[in-house]
């Protein structure tokens, strides 16, 4: 269960925003997760609340938004929206694929508390 560290992990980044800012408590984190990331959503909403405690970050809310698993064919050019067990091109079948969304975790915005 890699998700609690990377709870960690988020934790320390959205605290140094919190405290880089002079904010008394942090309201809400948002992320965005590809399926292919690696992260198992809800092990890592269940991990959370355990690693923020204790910290400016703790009571306040995850809010997971998912990143569409995109790909661009190198064969014919398209870009399109496809199944994590199913890397191909839809319109020509082929695997000459660049996955161009869905591998990301990124931290999107942070709500913070300052009065």
């Amino acid at each position: 269960m890699h998700e609690f560290s990377i709870c960690q992990a988020l934790i320390t980044q959205v605290e140094q925003i919190a405290i880089s800012h002079g904010a008394l408590k942090v309201q809400s984190v948002k992320l965005r997760i590809g399926s292919l990331s690696g992260v198992e959503l809800p092990l890592l909403e269940h991990a959370y609340p355990f690693a923020s405690a204790g910290t400016l970050v703790e009571g306040s809310t995850l809010e997971i938004e998912r990143a569409p698993l995109k790909v661009n064919c190198e064969a014919c050019g398209l870009e399109s929206e496809v199944k994590a067990n199913l890397l191909t091109c839809r319109m020509c079948g082929s695997c000459l694929i660049r996955v161009v969304s869905g591998e990301e975790l990124t931290l999107m915005s942070v709500e913070l508390i300052t009065t």
